[in-house]
């Protein structure tokens, strides 16, 4: 599992570093987002949405929210 590192940084950069992260996973692939700004709340499943792949929140705490997306064959990049 591939692992990213935002915290610290605000909106646009988490979205447009998980989009660049992604185009570089092979399907199947999963990257664990770490971010602390809170509209990645709304700003990266709505990417994950853009992109059809998966992304399940699986820590949401008040300085922390960690996303895991998984890569889905034959998604747009």
């Amino acid at each position: 599992m591939t692992k990213l590192d935002l915290t610290g940084l605000k909106c646009p950069l988490p979205v447009l570093k998980t989009r660049k992260a992604l185009k570089a996973l092979l399907a199947g692939d999963r990257l664990e987002v770490h971010c602390t700004d809170p509209l990645s709340v709304i700003d990266i499943p709505n990417l994950i949405r853009e992109t059809g792949d998966r992304v399940e929140i699986t820590e949401r705490a008040e300085q922390r929210i960690v996303f895991i997306i998984e890569k889905v064959d034959g998604a747009p990049a």
